[in-house]
């Protein structure tokens, strides 16, 4: 570094006299000469500046190459000293990371499995339960299912629905009417053969008894075929559901009162029971009641009519019997009468007797209690005399 700053003077210095010299104006050949030993004293210079430099570059870059891996060398050295403690930390903290997750893992799991054996516990007790009550609710079901189709089986046979027809029927009358008042298979007409189902028993001239034929019908397979057709909506096939239940129902009232009826053995009317509400509803919304009323005699009736019906019978049987009865009734008022004569005479008379009782009683009490009251005196006096005695 020295050196260059000394070339960098002597440049100085030359360039000073060449100055000098020109502003001078000396000899031209001197000149030259001077210039020319100037241009090489400068070409010198230049040249041991160059080398100069180029010394000092190479000895700046040597350094610097020197320096450089000398840092290089103290890096890489504090790299690998990073990486070694780095690796130690991480090897450190993976290992308490490794044993932190690992008791953390087990105390998730023993909680967590814990925690499923009491859920799934739970689950498997709900689940249990559920599904018993669903066995249960199955086996409620299917016996319905059965009892259905048993009440089904029974509902699709003509016979069987007569005979749930005839025992509703009964139900009616054995809870209304007593077993004198009516009578089940009864030929009303004499000679016929043809029993009908019911028949009341009723008062009729001479003590004859006039029979009120009752019969069951139950046309359930008109009446569905009703329903359905109403739930479709379809008017023409309600229509022709409704002419079938019609016809159906003329038909039975026909049988009635033509099996039936003969009076005066029977009533003038009779009666045909209709054990469904809605089929009886039907028949009276449809003018059914009045035409078969006035065509063929029979007057139809639901399970809340014919006990209306039998209620009102009940209270003609009570009137009638009562009617029949009346003239005991005044001979029994006759003898409560006499009878009562006699316990008001009789009375009167222990009356006297209990009066001549009192008295005489009376006469006695007092008498004797007189008698009695002078005995005490005298035994009080007594004592009196023997104290005088003895003075």
């Amino acid at each position: 570094m020295e050196t260059s700053y000394i070339i960098i003077v002597l440049l100085l210095i030359v360039v000073g006299l060449l100055v000098s010299l020109v502003m001078k104006k000396p000899d031209n050949s001197h000149a030259e000469q001077v210039l020319w030993n100037m241009q090489k004293a400068l070409g010198d210079s230049q040249q041991m500046t160059k080398e100069d430099i180029c010394r000092n570059i190479m000895q700046l870059d040597n350094a610097n190459s020197q320096n450089l891996k000398e840092i290089k060398d103290i890096v890489d050295r504090g790299l690998v000293s990073v990486r070694n403690e780095t690796e130690k930390g991480i090897a450190s903290v993976r290992g308490d990371l490794d044993k932190n997750l690992k008791e953390i893992k087990g105390v998730v799991d023993e909680q967590l499995q814990t925690v499923l054996e009491k859920r799934i516990t739970a689950s498997f007790k709900t689940v249990s339960t559920q599904l018993e009550q669903v066995y249960k609710g199955l086996g409620e079901m299917q016996a319905l299912a059965s009892d259905v189709g048993s009440l089904k089986q029974v509902l699709s046979g003509v016979k069987t629905r007569g005979v749930l027809g005839e025992y509703q029927l009964k139900s009616i009358l054995v809870e209304i009417l007593t077993t004198e008042q009516f009578e089940e298979n009864v030929e009303t007409v004499p000679n016929s053969g043809k029993r009908v189902e019911f028949a009341i028993k009723l008062p009729g001239m001479d003590g004859e008894t006039v029979y009120l034929p009752i019969d069951a019908k139950f046309p359930m397979d008109s009446y569905n075929h009703l329903l359905e057709a109403q739930d479709t909506g379809d008017k023409a096939l309600i229509d022709q559901a409704q002419k079938e239940l019609e016809n159906r129902l003329d038909g039975e009232a026909k049988d009635i009162s033509t099996k039936y009826l003969a009076p005066p053995h029977t009533t003038s009317f009779a009666i045909m029971f209709l054990p469904i509400e809605g089929l009886y509803a039907h028949a009276v919304d449809s003018g059914m009641v009045e035409r078969l009323q006035h065509k063929y005699k029979v007057n139809i009736a639901g399970p809340s009519t014919m006990a209306a019906m039998l209620n009102s019978l009940q209270m003609g049987f009570r009137t009638l019997a009562i009617q029949k009865r009346s003239s005991e009734v005044w001979k029994t008022l006759g003898e409560v009468k006499s009878e009562f004569i006699k316990y008001n005479a009789a009375m009167d008379a222990l009356h006297k007797q209990f009066g001549q009782v009192t008295t005489k009683f009376d006469a006695l009490v007092n008498t004797r209690t007189n008698v009695l009251m002078r005995k005490f005196r005298d035994v009080e006096a007594m004592p009196e005399l023997e104290d005088n005695q003895d003075e």
